[in-house]
């Protein structure tokens, strides 16, 4: 992902900030009443208010030094979304069983991490390209797979070993925590200390870079 710093937004700001999954759907008024839609993105784009995470002068100091260091919208960067950021519940423990990322065919060695939402009503995959470092747990047919696979941690990809490539019809499953790859969707802030001892926050939106 070119314009980009592997670096996370500060985490105490993240875990009050305001936000989540954008569609663009469009409707369309029929004249007998009915109406059409149509969805416009293919996948969902998430955004965010960090202004809503700010509690103190300090808080504040610490996003607009890391506004700087992005040099505004120019560097994307991972954030934590404070809700969706493993590859199951948040209140549920991650497992190598969590996702299922792929099916084995005895010579595709590289898989992409991905999660899924779904009900009986539909479902949509999400391709998952910024994993936390440490954080996978593998399984193939149930089975936990420690060693073999190597991930990279800036694509979400994992590949396997040549001696160790997934069996055909083998079922590849994942758990793992992850960052959504974000950048400022401003070029400007506007501080104001009497303001914000007053209680008015300033917006400062983040807005998803998809893969």
């Amino acid at each position: 992902m070119s314009g980009f710093h592997d670096v996370r937004f500060p985490l105490r700001v993240a875990l009050g900030v305001s936000g989540g999954p954008v569609r663009r759907t469009e409707i369309v008024n029929l004249s007998n009443g009915r109406e059409q839609r149509n969805g416009r993105w293919r996948h969902s784009r998430r955004s965010y208010d960090a202004g809503s995470g700010i509690r103190s002068i300090s808080d504040l100091y610490e996003v607009l030094a890391f506004f700087e260091a992005r040099g505004g919208q120019l560097y994307g960067f991972r954030f934590r979304d404070p809700l969706d950021w493993k590859s199951c519940g948040p209140l549920q423990a991650v497992s190598a069983d969590d996702q299922v990322i792929g099916v084995g065919d005895g010579q595709r060695r590289v898989f992409q991490l991905a999660k899924t939402y779904a009900d009986a009503g539909g479902g949509f995959e999400r391709a998952i390209a910024k994993p936390v470092a440490g954080s996978l747990l593998l399984a193939v047919d149930g089975d936990p797979v420690a060693q073999g696979w190597a991930l990279d941690p800036g694509t979400g990809a994992v590949t396997f070993a040549a001696e160790a490539v997934p069996a055909p019809g083998a079922v590849v499953t994942a758990g793992y925590e992850f960052d959504v790859p974000v950048r400022f969707d401003i070029d400007r802030i506007d501080v104001n200390l009497s303001g914000f001892d007053a209680g008015r926050i300033p917006t400062i939106p983040l807005t998803e870079i998809l893969p």
